[in-house]
């Protein structure tokens, strides 16, 4: 999440060869332009509150199944949970008090999220666990170590049915791929309150290690990161696009559009040499990105039933701004939002008004992924 001072945060066949190659011969390197929108705190939005609003549709078709109607094996490996067993959540805010990067909405977003929860999906006080750095108790600190505690307290015992929830908002950023099954050669991670001591927790050891791996067929986690850099925070294999479909890799990443502004530019001067070149680099980085994506979802996929919310793309920031007169996330107070105007909505139809409510004032773009392919049509629940 980004305040008032952010944190520094195969091709396997000819023909996908070919159509990369026609890419390449139709980009363009981009013009000159303003530069991207800076996130302005703002009073302005619909103010969520928590009574049911029945009868009133989302604007967007896809609405229709639900999880009832879906839950049990479909023949493709995973399980859909009915999301009628035990109710358990986990909820990290972290303000990151007298720190460099000092948030202001953190907290109130996790108090926002258990009203909510609790309200609107029947979890009881008693099965949820709150970290957040205004306690006193170092129990309920939100420490590397509590966080990872929490984890796995919150994943432990799971059974098909099951419903547990994870929220997290705080300082999210990104350092080096260690394993190669990110796109973008960048491992995601979170920041606990203790991060410059303690450490970071990455997506690969610890976000999907410890509330992924665990689950059993059937058991849902629904799990939102309002942070920065989380469009794969929890390397869940399949992301979704505003029309339902699963997107495909980024092939027109950083490196990739630099190595293709530089062939441009040296084919202006006439050095075929160096156009090749920065053509050869274009093509290995698309090689490198399809080769992780098929790294990841031969390592990351589940026959639990685990869906996830982002704040943003793995390369975008998340604002820490204010929302009726409240410090907040732009994410979590655009879930909650969505969700009060539109108690019964898909997974598409979410996604969509989800990005609705931050429309126009937020540049970040919230993402939708699983860890096996979802029918997006069918009605959300947590």
């Amino acid at each position: 999440m980004e305040g008032g001072v952010g944190l520094d945060g195969h091709l396997t066949d000819w023909f996908r060869l070919n159509k990369f190659t026609q890419q390449l011969r139709d980009f363009q390197a981009p013009s000159g332009g303003p530069p991207p929108q800076q996130y302005q705190q703002t009073g302005a939005g619909y103010n969520p509150g928590y009574e049911h609003q029945q009868g009133q549709q989302p604007p967007y078709s896809g609405g229709g199944g639900n999880q009832d109607q879906a839950a049990g094996q479909n023949g493709q490996g995973f399980q859909y949970s009915k999301c009628n067993g035990r109710r358990k959540a986990l909820l990290v805010g972290i303000n990151y008090f007298g720190q460099k990067g000092q948030l202001g909405g953190c907290i109130n977003d996790v108090q926002n999220v258990h009203r909510f929860i609790c309200q609107r999906f029947g979890y009881q006080p008693d099965d949820i666990v709150v970290l957040t750095d205004d306690k006193q108790d170092p129990r309920t600190l939100p420490t590397r170590d509590n966080i990872i505690r929490g984890m796995q307290w919150l994943v432990d015992g799971a059974q098909a049915d099951d419903a547990l929830f994870f929220h997290y908002s705080g300082h999210g950023t990104q350092q080096d791929d260690r394993d190669g099954d990110e796109g973008d050669d960048g491992d995601e991670a979170i920041c606990p309150l203790d991060y410059e001591r303690a450490g970071l927790i990455i997506d690969d050891d610890s976000d999907h290690t410890l509330l992924v791996k665990p689950l059993p067929p059937g058991a849902r986690l629904t799990a939102i990161f309002d942070s920065c850099h989380s469009g794969t925070v929890m390397d869940l294999p399949y992301i979704y696009s505003t029309e339902g479909k699963i997107k495909g890799p980024d092939y027109f990443g950083k490196e990739t559009q630099q190595n293709l502004m530089g062939a441009a530019r040296h084919l202006a001067m006439g050095n075929t040499a160096g156009a090749a070149m920065g053509l050869f680099g274009a093509a290995k980085g698309a090689f490198g990105t399809n080769r992780a994506e098929a790294k990841t979802k031969k390592m990351k996929e589940s026959a639990a039933d685990v869906v996830m919310w982002s704040g943003c793309k793995d390369s975008q920031t998340s604002a820490d701004t204010q929302e009726a007169g409240q410090a907040t996330g732009a994410m979590s107070y655009a879930f909650i939002s969505a969700l009060t105007k539109y108690p019964e909505q898909s997974y598409q139809q979410l996604l969509n008004t989800v990005r609705d409510e931050m429309k126009g004032r937020y540049s970040q773009k919230p993402q939708l992924s699983a860890c096996h392919p979802i029918d997006v049509s069918l009605r959300f629940v947590a």
